[in-house]
């Protein structure tokens, strides 16, 4: 649930906007995509604001030692007018502490992570016409050890709905939805599942999957297992969706997120090889796969 921060701590965040708006120091991400910085060049204006420029689709912020503030100004690394239908995500570092994360826009602040939120794995998305992120740093007697840090992703706004909703992943596609997945998502293989591990701290599932057909990875998620000899990976799903281990083939679609493979479209490959023919023979598949 996002809050308004405590009417006392206003003129605080003010103060620092408005020191922003006098001239507070930028910073530029030499790669575009991560940053990577120290408040302890703060040390002698310990309300300084900086800002941060960031334009790709995804990486990473790490800010050590947090002193004052950072806005962090996120751009999609493509000119697009569509920004409007973009989902910002982000991701907390395990041990992230230090500072609170707000969404800023107008000088208005909602609470998005509060300092020593210690929720595992837990995603934090919002859309992009809602504001920009305003990190704060919180009062500290030692900074030494305290490093705020996250990923982020831009991602369009029907993708983090199917991530993060339990009707999208956990509904049957459509047959429309599957020809579309095997042309665009992140990833798809024929394979079987191996096992399933439930993690119920973090509602989430953990497919152990046997591929017998690689068509796409956008990352290396699936690699040759020298124990099986035959390719094998992961791929996430919620728990609510009650996968079970079973017989037979299916066809795994689904997306990277935060470097995770996460769950699309999972027809049994017997589906996929009729619905793939009936498209073909009508002229309407969207992309060639060679399904058998």
């Amino acid at each position: 649930m996002l809050r308004a921060p405590a009417p006392g701590r206003l003129p605080l965040v003010l103060g620092l906007l408005l020191q922003l708006w006098r001239g507070g120091a930028a910073q530029y991400s030499s790669d575009l995509c991560n940053w990577k910085g120290s408040g302890l060049t703060h040390e002698s204006h310990k309300k300084d604001v900086e800002q941060v420029y960031l334009r790709c689709s995804e990486g990473s912020i790490e800010w050590m030692y947090p002193t004052g503030a950072l806005i962090v100004n996120l751009r999609p690394n493509m000119f697009s007018s569509s920004s409007k239908h973009l989902t910002v995500c982000i991701k907390p570092f395990k041990d992230s502490t230090g500072a609170n994360i707000y969404l800023e826009k107008t000088g208005e602040l909602k609470l998005l992570v509060r300092d020593g939120d210690r929720s595992p794995n837990k995603v934090y998305c919002f859309g992009y016409d809602q504001g920009g992120l305003f990190i704060e740093a919180t009062p500290q007697q030692d900074i030494s050890r305290k490093i705020t840090g996250f990923q982020y992703e831009l991602i369009s706004k029907g993708i983090a709905s199917d991530l993060h909703t339990v009707s999208a992943p956990c509904r049957p596609c459509s047959d429309t939805e599957v020809l579309l997945a095997v042309c665009t998502n992140d990833f798809v293989v024929r394979g079987s599942i191996q096992d399933v591990t439930n993690e119920v701290e973090q509602q989430e599932s953990v497919i152990d999957v046997s591929v017998s057909r690689l068509y796409r990875q956008k990352s290396k998620v699936f690699q040759p297992s020298e124990e099986s000899g035959s390719w094998r990976g992961q791929i996430k799903t919620l728990l609510e969706c009650g996968v079970k281990p079973g017989d037979g083939d299916f066809l795994f679609t689904g997306r990277m997120h935060f470097g995770e493979a996460r769950l699309g479209c999972a027809p049994r490959f017997k589906d996929f090889q009729r619905m793939y023919k009936e498209a073909k023979d009508k002229g309407l598949n969207p992309c060639e796969i060679g399904p058998d």
